[in-house]
């Protein structure tokens, strides 16, 4: 009697299993498809003309397909690759140095034997409230640094983040500090435990910090537009499309005052044009660290 009544307890929650399982993959699958339609109406926008866009409206599958927009926009491929060049470098290079600089400030101001890290922790906390606002931080990068024209002004400032340091201290709260004091005691150096001990059991917060520095950089175009002048030759590639996309604007603006036609300028097209080749290599790039991003997260959240 008491097998048949724990074997159907056994069906029943099985059975309740599988029904939230199959609730949950709905319900994602459908928040997934609300994420990838905004993307897919962009894509097939770009390879549409002008004219049917006025005509149809905005689809997924373009009503008259052209390619005239991706022309426009790679007109001069020098200077886009030129810039693809210039976002890659600052990327890769600001990602690198500024995951360093954040898992060494994350893992020190968790360490309870440094008595300052609750005051310093105060300074970094402080600075997510309140900011010295953008004209001291003009003068700050172009007076004092000569940063002016400079790659630098817009690499340094993207090294550290306030938020990014506290989701880095809250992971490496999880590795006992145990660890530590068995590697001292071992004979090892402060800089040692950290390269050789904690960054290898940070694999997914380092990841997921990387991926938050990267896209950062890859977006960058506001400091960009502040201290990059025009007379650069190469500028990052967001700035690039934003100052494409303005163009348009102006084209547009100019036309409708002097009463000129635009039928065929590819205006909106080449704004979603400008969209899929911004985000195009994230979106490739993005299901590589995926894993570590969902296990960086979700771990520094539970433990934090």
């Amino acid at each position: 009697m008491e097998e048949n009544i724990a074997e159907s307890r056994s069906i029943r929650t099985d059975a309740s299993e599988v029904i939230v399982r199959t609730f949950g993959y709905v319900v994602i699958s459908i928040f997934a498809l609300c994420c990838l339609l905004p993307f897919l109406l962009i894509l097939g926008t770009s390879f549409t003309t002008e004219s049917a866009i006025k005509k149809f409206g905005f689809n997924f599958w373009p009503k008259e397909f052209s390619t005239f927009a991706y022309k426009i926009v790679f007109e001069n491929p020098d200077i886009i690759v030129g810039s693809y060049i210039v976002t890659i470098a600052l990327t890769v290079v600001g990602t690198a140095i500024g995951l360093f600089l954040v898992a060494m400030t994350g893992y020190a101001l968790q360490r309870p034997d440094f008595g300052y890290r609750n005051g310093i922790s105060f300074f970094i906390y402080f600075t997510t409230l309140f900011s010295g606002g953008l004209v001291p931080f003009y003068l700050l990068v172009t007076q004092y640094l000569s940063l002016k024209d400079n790659y630098l002004a817009v690499l340094l400032p993207g090294l550290l983040s306030p938020f990014l340091i506290i989701m880095m201290k809250s992971f490496v709260r999880s590795i006992p500090h145990a660890i530590t004091e068995s590697a001292k005691i071992d004979g090892a150096g402060d800089f040692t435990i950290f390269i050789r001990l904690i960054l290898p059991m940070t694999t997914p917060a380092l990841a997921t910090i990387g991926l938050f520095i990267a896209l950062g950089y890859w977006n960058e175009w506001y400091n960009s537009m502040l201290f990059l002048s025009t007379n650069m030759e190469y500028r990052p590639l967001q700035l690039f499309l934003y100052n494409v996309v303005t163009s348009a604007d102006f084209v547009r603006n100019s036309a409708a005052a002097s009463n000129v036609s635009l039928r065929d300028v590819p205006l909106e097209s080449m704004k979603m044009a400008t969209a899929v080749v911004a985000t195009g290599p994230v979106i490739m790039f993005y299901p590589f660290v995926q894993r570590y991003f969902i296990k960086g997260i979700t771990v520094g959240a539970v433990k934090g």
